[in-house]
């Protein structure tokens, strides 16, 4: 009869997990063993927890499954919170396994022991469960798989005591097929088409997967029929987008220019998303961004299917013989002269592969990567959901393990890939077919902008050195090279596009130190707070002008 381990093991393989994303410890040794007996879990090791955590809801976000994740008491998981959380707010769905000290030794508060519980219950309220005995525990992880992969997805939970794992008597267990999800209720899908109908300015907000093609084709249908805009999330987990398929205008981060995007609307309609809000709190300004007079209406919750409410909003309209606008297909030139953050993304527009993955964590140096990848092969988009950086570099070893056979671009900001940077060794110890871009401005730049926007007085020298991580310089080339990643520093746009180029042409990872300005330095960050507070006194036509200047 099999251990508890190794009836875990099986339980998870049946349920359709095929990858765990490990940091194992000495409480998880038996999960680590029963690895070898089953041949249909692939594991993956990562040298940070936050690397597990983030490849997990990478790997999920592109196989539309959930990976499980090894993780080693309550430090361990608690090293994973960022990721987990970024997952959490994207509706990803992972499966959590924590180990935990034996039942028997729990009670005598050993160095490593902790409430895992209450730390779990952060990014997974939903599942959190401890299996207390041998026998229940191939039942609990079947709930747990349930409970991630339902809609809306999410974190699940499970936390393995030593004891239950090494005990004998489990009984393997799998959950039955998902079930298909169900649409939108049919007095919404009423309420929503007599909406349309009326003619009043109406925008569709889409979030989650009313951002993939069945669901985007639906949405442009009602678009051509009825003149409605088709808008996105600030960050979606995973937007469908390029050529050929109905491009969709992403709300601004800042709320300023969020402000510019909405005023227009009287209606606006979430289709698996909700009501935008400021990321953080300003003085003096709103923290709901749904103009006054524009009124909110739910198509869809995230618990229901997008495209198949997309689908009935279709079919009770008649707009299923209306054509939706497509992305032209079209690109950049190729970029020369110094090289800059701007000319960075012209050139990933100018080379971008087919069905390539771009994971997006350039904070404020990727703010024209949009515009220049719209009329690209078709491809993938996967952005920092919870904006807890340090999701990028761990994303994009998820989203390689998921699809294989298609290539991955991770646009990291310098700051934030130092959180997160060990993914690189997962990445050259798998040979995942990454191409990294580091945008090397030696600045936390997007805290330098919002030191100005929040109205923070005395800003002196002191204050200043914390946003500064120039001195010294990190030369990322050699810390990847450091760990078994091909790397080269580029300072020009040629250099780049020539490195960029033999990256794509040579599966593997790479890595391109792109050594940038800032996008938002010197004179424009100054003047950036003074541009937004004037934005409410502009006519509308210039606002939006001036939006599409500033975050095309």
């Amino acid at each position: 009869m099999p251990n508890g381990a190794q009836a875990l093991m099986k339980t998870l393989a049946d349920a359709g997990i095929e990858v765990c994303f490990s940091n194992p410890g000495t409480s998880e040794m038996h999960f680590v063993a029963a690895l070898d007996d089953e041949p249909r879990m692939r594991a993956v090791l990562a040298l940070f927890e936050g690397v597990a955590t983030g490849a997990a809801d990478g790997y999920a976000r592109l196989a539309d499954k959930p990976a499980a994740t090894l993780l080693h008491l309550g430090c361990g998981l608690g090293n994973g919170l960022a990721n987990l959380h970024n997952a959490r707010k994207g509706r990803v769905p992972v499966v959590n396994i924590v180990g935990d000290h034996a039942t028997y030794h729990m009670p005598l508060d050993a160095q490593l022991q902790s409430d895992i519980e209450t730390v779990a219950r952060n990014v997974s309220p939903g599942f959190v469960r401890t299996s207390m005995r041998t026998q229940d525990l191939c039942r609990d992880a079947f709930d747990a798989v349930v409970a991630a992969r339902g809609l809306p997805g999410q974190v699940a939970t499970l936390i393995l005591p030593a004891d239950v794992s090494w005990g004998e008597g489990a009984t393997p267990a799998a959950p039955p097929p998902p079930m298909p999800p169900a649409g939108a209720d049919a007095d919404a899908v009423a309420a929503i088409a007599k909406l349309l109908a009326s003619g009043g300015r109406t925008a569709l907000l889409l979030g989650g997967r009313a951002l993939r093609e069945p669901a985007l084709v639906a949405a442009g249908r009602l678009a051509a029929k009825f003149g409605v805009t088709l808008l996105a999330e600030v960050f979606p987990t995973r937007l469908e987008r390029g050529a050929g398929l109905p491009p969709v205008e992403r709300i601004a981060y800042l709320a300023e220019l969020a402000g510019v995007q909405l005023a227009e609307f009287e209606h606006l309609v979430l289709v698996d998303a909700k009501a935008p809000v400021s990321f953080f709190a300003y003085p003096g300004k709103a923290s709901e961004l749904v103009p006054a007079g524009c009124q909110v209406h739910t198509l869809c919750r995230p618990d229901q299917d997008a495209a198949t409410s997309l689908q009935a909003l279709v079919e009770a309209t008649g707009a299923g013989g209306s054509q939706p606008a497509l992305q032209p297909a079209s690109r950049p030139g190729r970029p020369r002269g110094r090289l800059s953050a701007e000319k960075v993304c012209k050139a990933v527009g100018h080379l971008l592969p087919e069905r390539a993955i771009v994971v997006d964590e350039a904070i404020t140096s990727g703010l024209m990567l949009g515009l220049m990848t719209a009329g690209c092969p078709r491809h993938d988009l996967v952005t920092l959901t919870g904006g807890a950086i340090g999701q990028g570099l761990p994303n994009a070893v998820g989203a390689a393990v998921a699809c294989p056979d298609r290539p991955v671009l991770a646009l990291i900001g310098d700051g934030t890939a130092m959180y997160t940077l060990q993914a690189l060794w997962t990445m050259a110890r798998e040979n995942l077919n990454v191409t990294t871009i580091i945008f090397n401005n030696a600045s936390y730049s997007v805290l330098n902008v919002e030191l100005e926007r929040v109205g923070a007085e005395r800003i002196g020298p002191k204050a200043r050195s914390q946003l500064d991580i120039g001195g010294p310089r990190l030369d990322f080339a050699r810390l990847a090279q450091g760990m078994g990643v091909h790397a080269v520093r580029a300072e020009t746009a040629e250099e780049f596009a020539h490195a960029l180029e033999y990256a794509l042409a040579h599966p593997g990872p790479h890595l391109i130190d792109a050594v940038v300005p800032e996008s938002l330095g010197g004179a424009k960050r100054r003047i950036l707070p003074w541009l937004l507070r004037t934005l409410p006194r502009l006519p509308p036509s210039v606002a939006r002008a001036l939006k599409r200047k500033l975050a095309p």
